[in-house]
């Protein structure tokens, strides 16, 4: 029972991050897709926006699992925000390393030999567009995440979903008096 309850959380806890990433990737691959299509070049890829949020929701869940990634809870929001940013970044890139690595391994004997053939052969302006979109992509997800963590869940879903008319109400009782 306890696997389940585990395997569970594990899925809830992934299921936000995939969401959010699945439909950027998703942006981004149609605004591909229509920049080729000028050049008469047809491309379907959303595959990869699959697999690509699948893999940083895992990393995501991952990372959380870091005794130090929530090192500046009691700080402003911009330091937790940039931190975990880098974090899930820098680990979302060893993972995309790894799985670049791991496919040349198969082809190639050894490490050394693998990486080599990697680093001549990997598309470097697309991989640094990728990266870049990552760490935009990230910021913006921990920096909703911790607004949501220190507004709380249910007072964000109320704000959204119910109205500003008691999004107002609700923001008085929250907000401390800065006078």
């Amino acid at each position: 029972m306890k696997i389940l309850k585990t395997i569970k959380h594990d899925y809830v806890e992934i299921l936000p991050p995939t969401i959010f990433f699945f439909i950027a990737f998703c942006l981004i691959l149609v605004t591909k897709r229509l920049i080729l299509r000028e050049y008469g070049i047809s491309w379907t890829g959303f595959g990869a926006a699959i697999v690509g949020a699948i893999m940083v929701g895992k990393v995501v869940l991952i990372v959380d699992k870091l005794p130090f990634v929530n090192k500046f809870p009691d700080h402003p929001l911009i330091y937790n925000t940039s931190w975990k940013s880098l974090i899930y970044f820098l680990a979302a890139l060893l993972v995309r390393y790894l799985e670049h690595v791991v496919s040349f391994l198969s082809k190639h004997e050894g490490f050394m030999e693998a990486n080599r053939h990697l680093v001549g052969e990997i598309v470097w302006p697309q991989f640094w567009l990728i990266q870049m979109w990552l760490a935009v992509l990230f910021f913006i997800y921990c920096a909703m995440r911790e607004l949501v963590r220190v507004i709380g869940r249910d007072r964000v879903i109320h704000m959204f979903f119910v109205g500003r008319s008691n999004a107002g109400q609700i923001a008085e009782t929250t907000t401390p008096n800065l006078r």
